[in-house]
């Protein structure tokens, strides 16, 4: 382990943060390994996110649980300062600044992968000058007008997630004609104008957006059409990690199951949607869930 001065978990606890030595070359996504679906580990530097919130919500807590989504094999770390679930109020932008610069700067610095969990331009911007290389973007069919034109000049990968609102607003949009035809559409569209702004196809990745403006069966029915989404020719990220409608699947007595009861479930789609070639899985519980991928590798034969 040689990308740590004290390692999480090890060694004296006396340090606010993390002891970091920089790693001996910094990761590109050149280095993800092929044959099998990635696995992004969640990180949420916030207060309030559904599943997690408060949980890292300092630096030295969010870089000490970075590093261990890291080493237990996380291929690429996902950095978020907004709580995307529903209702969540919007954060001023220099308060999510200060939230994940300083985390994206040790993750980076210790060898990790990072991608950007933002809807904002600047934030994306400096945090890929902070060495994120890719920007997870849930903005959906509300897409900030200056994010194409940010992703084609920086080259970065991006995630282009279907949405419709923003969290105060989304679950009143959840109303489909026919779901998956509506969000193949709305993701295709979208797609289009990064193309314009000359973002390489090979660099977007498609996210059908699982729990944002969606309900219930509804995101079963994306789940089971993840051929459709991967036929379109390009990557696909698929994130159910602890949402909701596996709690209303996993409901006791009329209750739905808390989120961190959720994680089990979550492998079980994971395996399904890395069997349906998925590119990657967007998860909270990196071990279980890079287990499940490698089963689902070595299952279809990759």
């Amino acid at each position: 382990m040689d990308t740590l001065g004290v390692a999480p978990g090890t060694g004296p606890n006396t340090l606010p943060l993390p002891v970091i030595r920089r790693a001996t070359r910094p990761r590109t996504v050149a280095d993800l390994p092929t044959g099998r679906t990635l696995v992004m580990g969640v990180l949420n530097v916030t207060p309030d996110s559904f599943s997690d919130g408060g949980d890292h919500s300092s630096h030295g807590a969010a870089i000490d649980h970075g590093l261990r989504l890291h080493f237990a094999g996380a291929d690429i770390v996902d950095v978020g300062g907004e709580s995307t679930r529903p209702g969540a109020a919007e954060v001023p932008v220099d308060v999510e600044l200060d939230r994940v610069l300083p985390v994206i700067t040790a993750l980076v610095r210790a060898g990790a992968l990072v991608s950007v969990d933002t809807r904002r331009p600047a934030v994306a911007a400096a945090a890929i000058d902070a060495g994120a290389v890719f920007v997870n973007d849930v903005s959906g069919t509300d897409l900030h007008p200056d994010m194409p034109a940010l992703v084609a000049e920086r080259g970065v990968h991006y995630v282009l997630q279907h949405s419709r609102g923003d969290s105060r607003t989304m679950a009143s949009r959840a109303r489909y004609d026919d779901v998956v035809e509506e969000v193949i559409g709305e993701l295709a569209s979208l797609a289009g104008g990064f193309i314009e702004a000359g973002v390489a196809e090979d660099k977007l990745i498609l996210d059908p957006g699982i729990g944002f403006a969606k309900a219930g069966e509804q995101n079963w029915q994306l789940l089971r059409s993840l051929d459709r989404f991967t036929a379109l020719g390009k990557k696909v990220l698929v994130g159910t990690s602890r949402k909701s409608f596996l709690g209303e699947l996993l409901a006791s007595s009329g209750k739905s199951a808390p989120p961190k009861d959720r994680d089990e479930a979550t492998v079980a789609t994971t395996a399904l949607a890395a069997a349906a070639g998925a590119w990657a899985v967007r998860v909270h519980d990196v071990k279980a869930n890079l287990d499940a991928v490698k089963v689902a590798a070595a299952w279809s034969g990759r």
